[in-house]
């Protein structure tokens, strides 16, 4: 009978440091401001699962006061911001912080060499390709983002796309996925040396 309940004063302990940590979260979110909920970078998504973390633990918990997980709150979101500050004052931090996205496909080549280090398949980003109903010969580029999730740009007039200014630049591949690549190769030279312009 413990399993399912021990005490009335239990319930009602969970249920107040529920509602007030809930509320002590919303007020510390609502005042740090919408980039403490972003999942744009890894050091976003940490503080983003510590805090649904935290709000557990104090609810739950009965060795942690409310003062104690509402101040975890604050100081997450306090690193937090000054995270992000710090990554858009330095480019050298930003350099050191922040993952570069990753080039896993482009105009038809796959880039096997950074697939396996990023450890994506070629099912999966023509999975990516499937869920964005983008058809294969329209296809740009299909990039890895520092948030892991998978973005399939169209084809481009310019090449190569400005939007891949900010890529990691592809190295060419003896096991590119085309046959016929020469011309690829060459285009994928081209991202490399817009990457070196955008960075020069």
């Amino acid at each position: 009978m413990a399993m399912f309940f021990q005490s009335w004063e239990g319930v009602f302990r969970v249920f107040l440091c529920a509602v007030v940590g809930y509320v002590g979260l919303i007020a510390t979110l609502r005042i740090s401001g919408k980039r403490s909920l972003s999942k744009m970078n890894a050091y976003d998504f940490v503080v983003t699962v510590a805090l649904g973390s935290t709000l557990a633990n104090v609810t739950l918990t009965k060795d942690i006061a409310l003062l104690e997980g509402i101040t975890a709150f604050l100081t997450l979101c306090a690193v937090q911001y000054l995270t992000s500050w710090l990554v858009y004052k330095s480019p050298r931090f930003d350099r050191f912080i922040t993952a570069q996205p990753s080039l896993l496909m482009y105009r038809g080549v796959f880039m096997f060499h950074v697939m396996k280090r990023t450890r994506v398949t070629k099912s999966e980003v023509l999975a990516a390709m499937r869920t964005r109903g983008v058809e294969w010969d329209r296809t740009e580029a299909v990039v890895l983002e520092t948030d892991g999730s998978l973005s399939v740009l169209p084809k481009s007039e310019t090449m190569p796309s400005p939007l891949l200014s900010p890529v990691e630049p592809p190295a060419c591949d003896e096991k590119m996925h085309q046959a016929g690549a020469g011309s690829d190769r060459s285009a994928v030279s081209g991202v490399a040396a817009g990457h070196s312009l955008h960075h020069a």
